[in-house]
């Protein structure tokens, strides 16, 4: 026997077990979707009336333009029909490649076989043609309204999106390359890896996103020094540790949102907001929401205001034997700041000196891109499902704005994950936003049908505390920080927002990137920039923008001097439970640790 013949030999027993090793994961497989829960059908997606109207919509352009519909068909058949032609015309010479390819580029195909090779440029090439049509033809539906239309080229983006052939192994040439190189033992890892997530999620299928190995809270994400100084049932409040012999005397109280967990703020030293302003002469108070169980379900905003908001304001204030406190809300943590604020100017209470808000929409009328979920086919099964559940789960809100980026948070790391048997990476980020939270019941569906659905912040008042707030009831000095890719809380929506607030001291950042590159985006970085401006914030968001001036870099040192300036004068730091109060635990508290079932 040859040294090739026993090579061949070896890599045969390899496949061989890998294949046995295939089909008893498979039955894991089958045992662990099994356990799948059941859940309300209208959290698996919109209701039939998108497609109906879709339909319809598409009916009345064939009757009242056919000439637009032919068209549209015979400008696909003749690309598809020339693309085949050309494809059997480099065959019939006996070339091993592909025809002319005027596609666009698409990084989902880089993998050179795409290019060359004649079977998958062919597929890719067909592919991209259809999507092609496809999207041409959703967008030249006139009889459509605007809100219809949004969710039509949204489901039909996704539709599209699932259909790419780099989503399935028989063709995708990365796998099947890496499958043949390892002797199918990456199909082994790939399957693995799928069977472990759909077991550790009840038989749900949630992709992880980073290594969940690589990170702990509190060793090496959210390790800027500090205490927990005071707890209720909502929350934790965290003080930190000065790094500056003097500070502002003004402290700086961050309230992030309680849809995911505060150390988005804090997660290494070199990309954490919290340290770097506690480096610049804050004190920076932190408020760690609690991840609530079904316990909560009766919590409301007005809980959410009274017992975290208001609760944590007194206690900064009392801690630092100050009268004011500069505050900062992150995306839905912004909105309920605003109507926080609101409620304390109606009052006449003046606690709040400034408010900063990030990511931050609270007018409505116009959600953006998460507008395609705020519709009743699913509001009602969210209802229905927290109803039961006592919570919200941060399974289908993960979900949710998964598939806002469904090709970045969906597809490629499922490729990567299941087709090529990959670890997943080691990356806080993602890690982060893997470490979900729940919410009560009760304060989803006010948020939902209150403010997302009737936006009656903007328009005819939403209650706190049984009193209508509105806008124009914010008058504390704004600085707005909005990030121009935004998929969840879109710029633009954040600037009408904030125009239409009372304050007379605004300042609006228009910051590069998305909810939370842009945001997380430290200056060491030199990474995106922002853009600003000293023109009213009046009329159209496209116009500010237009006459904006762009800085390349960090926002953070612009939003520092803003700060500084509302932050008086500078005294002795002040150290965690100098003031008397009592030390519950070290930072980042036990709070953000708790992760009940979802």
């Amino acid at each position: 026997m040859t040294t090739e013949d026993n090579g061949t030999g070896e890599r045969l027993v390899r496949l061989n077990e890998n294949l046995a090793k295939v089909e008893a994961l498979s039955q894991r497989l089958v045992a662990a979707m099994a356990k799948r829960r059941q859940v309300d059908n209208a959290l698996h997606g919109p209701s039939s009336e998108v497609y109906v109207k879709a339909a319809a919509a598409y009916l009345a352009e064939m009757m009242q333009n056919p000439a637009k519909i032919l068209e549209h068909q015979i400008n696909y058949w003749g690309k598809s029909l020339k693309h085949y032609v050309e494809a059997q015309q480099v065959l019939a010479k006996g070339e091993l490649k592909a025809p002319p390819d005027p596609t666009p580029a698409d990084r989902r195909f880089a993998n050179p076989l795409w290019q060359t090779h004649p079977f998958f440029n062919y597929l890719k090439q067909q592919y991209l043609m259809n999507a092609a049509a496809i999207t041409e033809a959703v967008g030249d539906m006139d009889s459509l309204d605007p809100a219809d239309r949004r969710r039509v080229e949204y489901f039909t983006r996704q539709i599209v999106d699932m259909f790419s052939p780099t989503n399935f192994l028989g063709t995708n040439p990365d796998a099947l390359e890496k499958a043949v190189e390892t002797d199918g033992e990456s199909l082994v890892k790939g399957l693995e890896n799928l069977v472990h997530d759909i077991e550790a999620n009840s038989g749900d299928l949630v992709v992880t996103l980073a290594d969940k190995e690589a990170f702990q809270v509190g060793q090496n994400l959210a390790t800027t020094p500090g205490a927990v100084v005071y707890r209720n049932r909502m929350f934790e409040l965290i003080q930190y540790t000065p790094s500056t012999a003097k500070v502002y005397q003004t402290p700086l109280l961050f309230f992030p949102p309680w849809i995911n967990k505060f150390y988005i703020l804090d997660l290494k030293p070199a990309n954490s907001l919290i340290k770097w302003m506690v480096d610049q002469g804050f004190t920076v108070f932190v408020v760690s929401w609690v991840n609530p169980d079904a316990t909560y379900r009766d919590v409301g905003l007005d809980d959410y205001i009274r017992d975290g908001y208001l609760r944590a304001m007194a206690e900064t204030r009392r801690i630092t034997g100050e009268a004011q406190v500069n505050c900062v809300g992150y995306c839905i943590g912004g909105t309920t700041l605003s109507l926080s604020v609101a409620h304390l100017q109606k009052a006449g209470d003046a606690s709040v000196k400034s408010a900063t808000l990030f990511t931050t929409l609270t007018d409505f009328s116009d959600p953006g891109e998460v507008g395609v979920f705020l519709n009743d086919d699913f509001v009602d099964g969210i209802e229905r499902q927290s109803g039961q559940d006592g919570i919200l789960s941060r399974f289908f809100m993960s979900r949710t704005f998964s598939f806002l980026r469904s090709n970045d948070l969906i597809y490629q790391p499922a490729i990567k994950s299941y087709m090529m048997g990959e670890a997943p990476p080691a990356f806080d980020l993602l890690y982060w936003n893997g470490d979900g939270t729940n919410l009560p019941a009760k304060m989803a569906v006010e948020y939902l049908r209150g403010l997302c659905q009737s936006d009656r912040f903007a328009t005819t008042g939403f209650p706190v505390f049984g009193r209508p707030v509105h806008l124009s009831d914010v008058k504390v000095p704004l600085c707005a920080v909005a990030c121009e890719t935004d998929h969840i809380a879109h710029w633009r929506g954040s600037f009408n927002g904030v125009k239409q607030m009372g304050s007379k001291d605004k300042t609006f950042i228009l910051a590069e990137s998305g909810h939370i590159a842009g945001i997380i985006n430290p200056p060491s970085k030199d990474k995106y920039g922002h853009y600003t401006s000293d023109a009213p914030l009046a009329g159209a968001p496209e116009d500010w923008k237009a006459g904006a001036s762009f800085t390349k870099g960090s926002w953070w040192p612009v939003w520092a001097d803003w700060l500084a300036q509302r932050s008086g004068k500078k005294i002795k730091a002040r150290v965690p439970g100098d003031s008397g109060a009592e030390i519950l635990a070290p930072a980042p508290g036990t709070y953000v640790l708790s992760t009940p079932s979802a």
